[in-house]
């Protein structure tokens, strides 16, 4: 018999016990921990498949180190190159405007260097003052 003074707590307040009197937040089962584990590790290989991937077929990476605007007609943008020694690629360099607008524009071939990492300075004319430099794609030119 129950005892009228102590409150009796709602059925649901610490789970539904299961068959095996465990109750829901306890968690999954041996198989369908498995089953998590293989899919997280398939998604895992995957992701590192497709970063190799791009990695072989654009194996060529710029990064702008800085750029000065000595007038209003030029910019000089400074640029690290990483890819394979040997390699020979083609970089678009451009300069923007405040506004994002494309104001010059200079294809510059880079490579090949016994280093991976390379720097490059360039002078791009423009139509009205830059603000800023940008490398927008290198491409191998084997």
């Amino acid at each position: 018999m129950s005892d009228p003074t102590t409150p009796t707590p709602p059925a649901d307040r610490y789970g539904r016990r299961g068959p095996r009197g465990t109750t829901a937040q306890e968690g999954l089962g041996r198989g369908a921990k498995v089953a998590v584990g293989a899919a997280l590790a398939a998604g895992v290989a995957a992701a590192a498949w497709f970063s190799v991937e791009q990695t072989r077929q654009d194996p060529v990476t710029a990064d702008v180190v800085g750029f000065s605007v000595p007038s209003a007609e030029q910019i000089d943008v400074t640029f690290q190159v990483h890819m394979p020694a040997g390699t020979t690629a083609v970089c678009t360099v451009e300069a923007l405007a405040q506004s994002y607008a494309q104001v010059g524009t200079l294809d510059v071939p880079v490579g090949p260097s016994d280093r991976v990492t390379s720097q490059y300075t360039v002078t791009v004319r423009t139509s009205e003052e830059a603000t800023t430099g940008v490398v927008e794609r290198c491409v191998v030119t084997r």
